[in-house]
């Protein structure tokens, strides 16, 4: 159950770099955004936009139509996202129209009281311009540092993974130290294939939560696809368990176990082929007095 838990989110990385959307495809309107008067589009691991739960983020979103039709903003979105997971998200509804061959600006201030329990550490963001029929106007790629409490979903996403990597690499410990891997080489590396990809999602989560790197897909897929070849080498490589010497002592012992039965025969009188074997003297019963015999007054 835990390798299969691990294996999966493996495969949804996977997933989520083949199912990404394509960079470069045309936008209706060009759009620069600014939180807290820092530039979304210039922020990084070393830079990014601070998110503190206890005051609110002022966002100011310039749209650029250079179409030859008005363009409608519904709403615009400020989100954050892990492994393809939305973490934390603030939808803001708005009813702008931009004119063809104009420029309009839109200053509102986003409420961040609940992002505590939502996420911490860097996380990759996205602000995203919506048109009235939930369409992408535009969208803008940033790095946030939301400074929310471990205790939160994806601070619980992190311990979760944990302990599942923490179990893994117990059972594969133990079968190591038992020898009871598999025989066949390729058995053995593929059982230790999940401990690694397990402590490579918790390196990448480890580093996210203390600020050290934003945890974008690549890195992700570089760190549990590093580790994961790292073990299977190491399961591959491991002795191959000696069977023939494991039966020859459980053989032993239970010859020992026969003989001790044996003993205990020997022991508590039971009866044997010879009926004389219930006694441990050569002289017999003890005789007997017939019934009915007078007893001396």
């Amino acid at each position: 159950m835990i390798a299969r838990w691990l294996v999966a989110v493996a495969v949804a990385l996977g997933a989520a770099v083949l199912g990404a959307p394509g960079a470069g495809a045309a936008e209706p309107v060009q759009m620069s955004v600014t939180v807290n008067g820092q530039d979304a589009a210039t922020a990084g691991p070393t830079n990014p936009i601070r998110l503190d739960p206890q005051s609110p983020a002022q966002v100011k979103v310039n749209l650029d139509n250079d179409t030859a039709a008005p363009v409608t903003v519904a709403a615009v979105d400020v989100s954050g996202h892990v492994l393809g997971l939305t973490f934390f998200s603030y939808h803001t509804a708005v009813g702008l129209t931009v004119e063809p061959g104009q420029t309009q600006s839109l200053d509102f201030e986003l409420d961040l009281s609940g992002l505590d329990g939502q996420a911490t550490g860097l996380i990759n963001g996205t602000v995203t311009v919506r048109g009235a029929d939930g369409a992408v106007l535009a969208e803008t790629a940033t790095v946030t540092d939301v400074r929310g409490s471990m205790v939160s979903v994806y601070g619980l996403f992190g311990l979760a993974l944990a302990i599942l990597t923490a179990l893994a690499v117990l059972d594969a410990a133990l079968g190591i130290a038992r020898r009871r891997l598999h025989e066949n080489r390729w058995r053995r590396g593929l059982r230790m294939l999940t401990p690694g990809i397990g402590i490579g999602l918790v390196l990448a989560f480890t580093l996210s939560a203390t600020r050290v790197w934003a945890p974008t897909l690549d890195r992700w897929l570089l760190l549990a696809g590093g580790f994961a070849a790292g073990f299977f080498i190491l399961g591959y490589l491991t002795p191959t368990p000696d069977t023939a010497e494991d039966e020859d002592i459980d053989d032993m012992a239970d010859d020992e176990y026969e003989d001790s039965d044996a003993g205990d025969d020997d022991r508590t009188g039971r009866i044997g082929e010879d009926p004389t074997d219930r006694w441990p003297s050569d002289t017999g019963p003890p005789p007997t007095r017939p019934l009915g015999t007078n007893r001396p007054r």
